[in-house]
């Protein structure tokens, strides 16, 4: 525990659930007992599953799955030893060497699902229904979308080899820097997640002055975030152009098993939504602020009646409980061992990866959170949001290592849900009018930050990569671009300076997951239709939900939301989430 005065307690996670140490002999005997496996495997089952009976493939898959745990196991604790301090030389180094064994190993797995792509459907509709086989049916349906963008086995070998030199390496440089980066403040030097921060304190001057520094500190690192962009840019159109991909976006659209049209859909309808939602709520929120427009790092100040109390850790863990066994106690119960046990990482410290997020790890073991609280009511929304994610992934591990993680369009989806169980649950209990209308301005913000500005982010994307293909773009050329999508989204309220151009900067999605950032607008758009069918549902709602986590990753959107009545592909379905956000700004249009 660390502890922080008006903070209390914060948790620290202990990753020894997983390995003892970096150094330790359980690390070293999983990586030897991993190493024998995959050779055993590669030996007994490379050219010949064309051969296999239902049985043997079933068996087969099993044994892969089991060997793919073991390097999921041993990867994820690099990456979280690894996210805990980004700064320690010794820190990168492990993470470096860890993943470049695994990779040597998991080349020797690469020919099981090359090989299980060759197989016609014709062969696979012939073997005999053998209840592994069958069981293992939704990983192999996911696994052959791959088929028609699968290369010869010598360059998928070559690309897999060379991946921990290539774009691994890409992202292994751009977290380093972001976590070197100190940012002037006064008389401190504040790390990332402390200036950003400071962008919604409740003081102008240090919204301000914290600005300037982030923009100031960005630009001078601005040539090597710019090199890094282009390059993964530039990596990623060598290989969409060999697997035939129609444009920058279809790989992860097809990753999250949603169609390139399905995108265009949501995109099209948020930003036809711009002005009737962040265009009026921004221009509203100038007017409190008694001017006709904002400056842009007063967008996400506090309103001057909000409540700008420093949230307690154990305050903010009941709070979340208590929405979530609102809802459903067995929700709660699964929320409340990430508590009991050390499995939340929450204070700032120099040197630990910015944001936060949950990651799965493995069914055997169980998630861990990473958080940089402060108190503020953000940072508990964020807490029930990656809560909703560590839920989710609890208890989608009943389906098993291959089984258990669902595409980022749902994943997004118990996280976001979470949030909004939250959010209702605080207001409810807020009865003065104008922390009422804070509240709702907050929460109104925070969802044209999940939708609005993600759509942004995936245009400023779909342009970045589109320039790329014609020559490399100077860093100037990536500020206009940056620009144009933030003026368009965010609408005329709000005034921008120069300082604001490198902003691009520090955003880690675009150099992690490219084109991840739409996920975030799907699940807050899927969510706003679900919790009005929650909220309109009589009995059984709660147990339909449970189910659809518990489902993992083997049933695709349309039927994960067809028991509630909702249908990603009917057209006017992103338009009823996004009336739930212009809802919010009616009333705070009424109350105003």
């Amino acid at each position: 525990m660390t502890s922080g005065s008006a903070l209390g307690a914060l948790p620290e996670w202990n990753l020894g659930d997983l390995y003892s140490g970096p150094d330790a002999q359980d690390i070293r005997d999983d990586i030897e007992r991993a190493t024998a496996a995959a050779l055993a495997f590669s030996k007994r089952y490379k050219g010949g599953l064309s051969e296999l009976d239902g049985t043997a493939l079933g068996e087969a898959i099993a044994e892969y799955e089991r060997i793919d745990e073991i390097l999921s196991r041993i990867g994820s604790y690099a990456q979280l030893v690894y996210a805990a301090d980004q700064s320690d030389p010794a820190n990168g180094r492990f993470y470096q060497g860890t993943h470049e064994r695994l990779n040597t190993i998991a080349t020797e797995l690469l020919f099981f699902t090359l090989e299980l792509n060759r197989l016609e459907d014709t062969h696979l509709d012939a073997l005999e229904a053998d209840a592994t086989l069958v069981r293992y049916e939704p990983w192999l349906r996911d696994v052959r979308t791959m088929r028609p963008h699968q290369l010869d086995d010598e360059i998928e070998r070559v690309l897999h080899e060379k991946h921990v030199v290539g774009r691994a390496a890409w992202i292994r440089l751009f977290d380093q820097l972001m976590a070197g980066l100190r940012f002037p403040f006064r008389d401190k030097e504040l790390t990332e997640a402390e200036i950003l921060n400071l962008m919604s304190d409740p003081d102008r001057d240090t919204r301000r002055d914290a600005a300037t520094s982030l923009g100031a500190v960005l630009g001078a690192n601005i040539q090597t975030l710019a090199l890094v962009t282009n390059t993964l840019a530039k990596d990623k159109e060598i290989e969409d152009g060999w697997r035939k991909f129609a444009r920058p976006d279809s790989s992860r659209n097809l990753f999250n098993f949603v169609e390139d049209e399905v995108v265009d859909a949501l995109s099209a309808a948020v930003r036809n939504a711009y002005p009737d939602l962040s265009h009026r709520y921004y221009a509203l929120k100038a007017k409190w602020f008694g001017s006709d427009r904002l400056d842009y790092w007063d967008r996400n100040a506090p309103l001057p009646d909000s409540d700008d109390r420093i949230i307690a850790w154990d305050e903010a863990r009941q709070t979340v409980l208590d929405a979530y066994g609102a809802f459903s106690p067995d929700l709660a119960d699964v929320g409340r061992r990430f508590f009991d046990n050390a499995w939340i990482d929450a204070p700032v410290r120099p040197g630990k990866a910015s944001g936060a997020f949950a990651h799965p790890t493995v069914p055997s073991a169980h998630p861990y959170l990473l958080l940089n609280y402060q108190g503020k009511t953000r940072d508990v929304m964020t807490l029930a949001h990656e809560l909703g994610h560590g839920v989710h992934q609890v208890l989608a591990g009943g389906q098993g290592h291959l089984m258990a993680d669902t595409p980022l369009t749902l994943a997004e989806t118990a996280s976001v849900f979470g949030e909004m169980l939250t959010f209702r649950a605080m207001l409810k209990q807020t009865e003065n009018p104008s922390a009422r209308r804070a509240m709702l301005a907050g929460k109104a913000e925070d969802m044209l930050n999940t939708v609005v500005r993600q759509i942004a982010f995936y245009e400023f994307e779909r342009r970045v990569h589109g320039e790329r293909r014609e020559g490399e773009l100077l860093p100037e050329r990536l500020g206009e671009i940056w620009m144009d999508v933030q003026s368009e989204s965010l609408g005329p309220a709000l005034r921008f300076d120069e300082n604001y151009r490198v902003f691009w900067g520090y955003i880690p999605h675009f150099v992690h997951s490219p084109f991840y950032v739409y996920a975030y607008a799907f699940g807050d758009c899927l969510v706003n239709s679900l919790y009005a069918a929650y909220q309109d549902a009589e009995t059984g709602f709660a147990d339909r939900y449970l189910a659809m986590l518990r489902a993992g990753g083997t049933l695709r959107h349309k039927e994960l939301l067809e028991p509630f009545g909702l249908d990603a592909t009917d057209p006017d379905f992103w338009n009823r989430g996004l009336r739930v956000i212009s809802g919010l700004i009616d009333e705070l249009e009424a109350l105003s």
